[in-house]
């Protein structure tokens, strides 16, 4: 996991979009004024289907009704989020519940307003065949994961399922040696690493982290907490319009070709046949909408479960007890709606 040694006075810093010429009183409302504020979101990798809400929002006027020019940016090997949000140099970025218990824990002034995904997209990949067939039947086995993986997801699993540090092989995002050794699992998304493994010839016993209750908030919007207080009405219509653009791109709605078009041209490695899949998976998983986003809408969070995923990460050991866990989020953002099925 990453620590964030930021300068707290760098991170205090001012944060936001443009200064607003426009009169907006009423989260919601249309905006006819001429001048747009400027909000950036930042991406936690390069444009794909699993951000295809925000391209969708972008593309086909969304923002521009509740009067907001967002910028989203891509993110790549060579950028870190968090680090951009902490210095300043973002509006929002794309995050996740357990870094925001981050914050918390160091007593950092950012935090988590909306969840687009509600099922952490983290998965275990094994072979067919092999008789490792769910989570329990991994006991002992071994198992490819990376150096991040490996203090966020992991205790989780070995204080759940009893597995042990012995069974942890180096993953470096190549699926050769999965390939190669029907004996191994890896860990992936469940929307990248099981399309190329089929890809490969080889049909993938896929294990859900959310399944085994893994219950990280992922895909998230994540921004300052200074922003949070004095752009309240700029926020909520970024987050309200941004769920809209995650309705009709997760309902295939008209804009999704166009969505997708943005999408493409960000990415050049990415084609028409990912993006497919992956909302063929996030729609089959209720990745977005499942669980108390079906009847909130999407981006729904609640204190019930932020306060189950933190103890549970308190009792794995990956965050210390005693941290204030509601320092990590805001609800008043979300939970109005949006979007439910």
């Amino acid at each position: 996991m990453m620590k964030y040694r930021i300068d707290r006075r760098a991170a205090l810093g001012l944060i936001g979009g443009s200064a607003a010429s426009m009169l907006v009183t009423v989260p919601g409302a249309r905006v006819s004024a001429q001048t747009l504020d400027k909000v950036s979101y930042q991406t936690n990798w390069r444009a794909q289907g699993e951000h295809g809400g925000f391209y969708l929002a972008a593309a086909n006027g969304i923002y521009k009704k509740y009067g907001i020019d967002a910028e989203i940016r891509p993110g790549g090997p060579q950028q870190n989020p968090t680090q951009l949000l902490l210095g300043g140099r973002v509006d929002m970025i794309m995050g996740n519940s357990l870094e925001a218990l981050h914050f918390a824990q160091e007593k950092l002034p950012f935090l988590c307003i909306a969840s687009i995904f509600q099922k952490d997209p983290q998965v275990l990949i094994s072979h067919p065949n092999q008789g490792n067939d769910s989570f329990e039947a991994l006991k002992d086995k071994p198992i490819l994961i990376g150096a991040q993986g490996r203090v966020a997801f992991w205790p989780f699993l070995k204080l759940k399922y009893g597995y042990r540090d012995e069974q942890v092989r180096p993953y470096t995002y190549n699926m050769a040696p999965f390939l190669a050794d029907k004996r191994i699992t890896q860990q992936g998304f469940i929307s990248s690493e099981p399309f190329v493994i089929r890809k490969a010839g080889v049909e993938p016993v896929v294990h859900l982290l959310a399944d085994a209750g893994f219950e990280n908030y992922n895909t998230s919007i994540s921004i300052s907490q200074k922003m949070a207080d004095e752009k309240k009405d700029l926020v909520q219509r970024f987050v309200t319009a941004s769920l809209e653009g995650w309705a009709e791109y997760i309902k295939g709605g008209p804009g999704i070709a166009e969505a997708n078009a943005r999408i493409l041209k960000d990415n050049p490695d990415m084609d028409q046949e990912k993006l497919d899949y992956a909302l063929k998976v996030m729609r089959d998983n209720g990745l977005v909408l499942s669980g108390d986003a079906l009847t909130l809408g999407i981006g729904a969070m609640t204190d019930a479960r932020w306060e189950r995923f933190y103890k549970s990460m308190a009792e794995a050991g990956v965050i210390p007890a005693g941290v204030d866990h509601r320092k990590a989020y805001s609800l008043d953002f979300v939970n109005k709606g949006v979007g439910k099925a």
